[in-house]
């Protein structure tokens, strides 16, 4: 589950022009393709903190176009929400570079200029105030960008101010929508964690070969004030672990430190509630709630955030 400072940059072969008049110096579009735009929020209001993930990936395969949501919203006093139109739907208009209404979500906007969600079945609005870019990397002519911003939620009638942080992904020739790769996911542990309700940080940790080239094993970065603050010689820690049904234990808590702008730093977290996805035997996908503390500066504030696991 991981996400081009503008939207040309998703397609760089599709974007990129030749010279002349030429059909035939047109560039092939991939004919094999994925991208995904993922939108983790946490934010609170006076009944409480609430926290909403939106994963929208959509791919090419041949003449093929696909779409899919993937919608998790935790409520900190009621648990875990059901979210109407999860799941795969239909992309009539063959969008790639942009991300297809669906019956259930619709968008507006770019990230990185502004953008809003709208569910009506789902009595959610979110507006998200426009994203800088925060990390970057690339491999070949996959890219990935992340960024978070201030953004306001409104579901069932509550305004609830917070954060989301942002991640795009595009790789050509793949598309794990039609094809099964193997290894793809190996103990990564992606976590989406405001702090003291204003500021966010984000950090992953995995262990997947195909993936490392182009997301890392180790990255992450804080926001304090809208600056960006990057978590340098970064380490995360397991500290303990709970049963899972198969060959894997699911990470339960952690200790992470590191340098940053300021010097160093260190965050402890708790999984605090869990809800399982998938269940593989030799692997798992789970969401869960962490809480938590961060020490830096020579201040220390709460954590209260989204974990994303994929053993």
């Amino acid at each position: 589950m991981i996400r081009a400072i503008l939207a040309a940059l998703l397609l760089l072969t599709l974007g990129a022009g030749c010279g002349g008049d030429s059909a035939a110096q047109e560039p092939t579009p991939p004919t094999l393709m994925y991208v995904s735009d993922y939108f983790s929020f946490v934010g609170a209001d006076q009944e409480g903190r609430v926290a909403f993930a939106l994963d929208n990936n959509r791919g090419r395969d041949g003449e093929a176009f696909q779409a899919e949501h993937f919608a998790m919203l935790h409520d900190e006093h009621k648990g875990w929400m059901d979210v109407v139109g999860s799941g795969p739907y239909d992309n009539l208009k063959k969008k790639l570079d942009r991300i297809p209404d669906s019956p259930s979500f619709q968008f507006a906007g770019a990230p990185e200029a502004g953008f809003t969600i709208t569910s009506p079945p789902n009595q959610v609005t979110l507006q998200i105030h426009p994203i800088p870019m925060r990390h970057h990397r690339t491999d070949g002519k996959s890219r990935v960008w992340m960024g978070s911003a201030s953004a306001v939620l409104t579901w069932q009638g509550r305004t609830i101010r917070g954060r989301v942080i942002y991640e795009y992904l595009a790789m050509p020739e793949f598309n794990r929508l039609t094809k099964t790769y193997f290894g793809l996911w190996e103990e990564f542990q992606g976590l989406y964690v405001l702090i003291d309700e204003k500021d966010d940080v984000y950090l992953h940790s995995q262990l997947s070969e195909r993936l490392a080239p182009l997301v890392g094993n180790l990255a992450g970065f804080a926001v304090l004030n809208e600056e960006t603050d990057y978590l340098n010689d970064l380490d995360v820690t397991v500290l303990s672990r709970g049963f899972a049904l198969g060959l894997y234990r699911w990470p339960t808590a952690w200790r992470i430190t590191w340098k940053g702008n300021k010097g160093p730093g260190s965050m402890t977290l708790t999984l605090s509630e869990r809800k399982g996805i998938a269940n593989w035997v030799i692997g798992g996908f789970s969401m869960g709630i962490v809480r938590g503390e961060l020490s830096y500066d020579g201040r220390t504030w709460p954590l209260y955030g989204l974990a994303e696991l994929l053993m």
